[in-house]
């Protein structure tokens, strides 16, 4: 019963098509036939078959989309993975314990963002911090080696590490690869830039502070009027004031001294932020938490059902 409500959901069987006899699925599974008759019975009355009077058993019309049996998207891709379960030869035993497995992990319940470079990553944390309610954690290539720090994580990774970061990770670990913002959209709603006056550069980040002064430079501005302050030394914030504005990282902005017009740079493009938010609200939602958390009286229904 459970092959033909799949294959047919899943278009593997259309509508119309003649199943074989009683007789012949009765000697093909050892069998009685009584057994097949009250399968086929049962598959009719739940609109699945049609059984025609001295032609045989067919796949019911009215079924023959996943609109007309009300299969919703979710659903079909739950018959899709059982399809491909059945092509590959899984048992349906072995598919029923992964996926117990899979519904009984902890479900997500922060970001971590695995990059070797320090000070980018308090800059990243810091600006995805501020978009979702997860908290945001950060570790080094090699620490994501380890299974407890991994533990209801959802992995992070920028896109020069997104090789390394897989390669370490265990086997069936996801990594979501964050997507940098250009520097031509950041300083969209800046633009025109007066290059006659005095611009700072602010930031923890090295590789930051070396970007910003060459794009300035390209924009036209005059090398000796960039203003360049690593905020990780000792009275960074000196002469800042006297700038027109203050280039600098989204966790730099929140330091700079009183008075100075912040022009900070977003490193993540809006389309990670989305997709994070994204994320976060999937495992957030009370019923898919419902599905992480599926207690032992609601577990053998819905595969059962499928």
């Amino acid at each position: 019963m459970t092959q033909i409500v799949l294959a047919t959901a899943s278009g593997e069987l259309k509508a119309g098509t003649r199943l074989p006899s009683t007789r012949e699925l009765a000697r093909r599974f050892r069998i009685h036939a009584n057994t097949v008759s009250a399968a086929y019975r049962d598959l009719e009355r739940e609109g699945w078959l049609e059984l025609r009077r001295g032609s045989g058993v067919y796949v019911k019309q009215a079924i023959a989309s996943s609109s007309a049996t009300g299969v919703s998207g979710l659903d079909q891709l739950i018959l899709d993975l059982f399809r491909s379960a059945r092509v590959q030869g899984t048992s349906m035993q072995t598919l029923r314990a992964r996926l117990l497995h899979w519904l009984e992990l902890q479900p997500p319940d922060h970001f971590l963002l695995i990059e070797p470079d320090r000070e980018l990553a308090d800059i990243v944390s810091s600006e995805i911090g501020r978009q979702v309610h997860f908290s945001v954690r950060s570790c080094s290539i090699e620490e994501c080696r380890d299974s407890e720090l991994l533990r209801a994580a959802i992995p992070l990774a920028l896109p020069s590490r997104a090789v390394s970061v897989r390669e370490r990770l265990p086997n069936g670990a996801d990594c979501l690869v964050l997507n940098v913002r250009s520097v031509t959209d950041s300083l969209a709603s800046w633009k025109p830039l007066r290059t006659d006056v005095l611009v700072g550069i602010a930031s923890r980040w090295p590789d930051f502070l070396k970007r910003a002064r060459t794009m300035l430079v390209a924009a036209g501005f005059d090398p000796d009027a960039i203003l360049v302050r690593d905020a990780r030394n000792s009275g960074w914030q000196k002469g800042l004031r006297q700038c027109a504005g203050v280039v600098c990282d989204s966790l730099t902005a929140t330091s700079l001294p009183d008075g100075c017009r912040a022009i900070p740079f977003p490193l993540l493009s809006e389309s990670s932020i989305r997709e994070l938010r994204s994320y976060e609200e999937f495992v957030r939602k009370p019923l898919d938490r419902s599905l992480w958390h599926s207690g032992n009286r609601h577990r053998s229904e819905p595969l059962t059902k499928l």
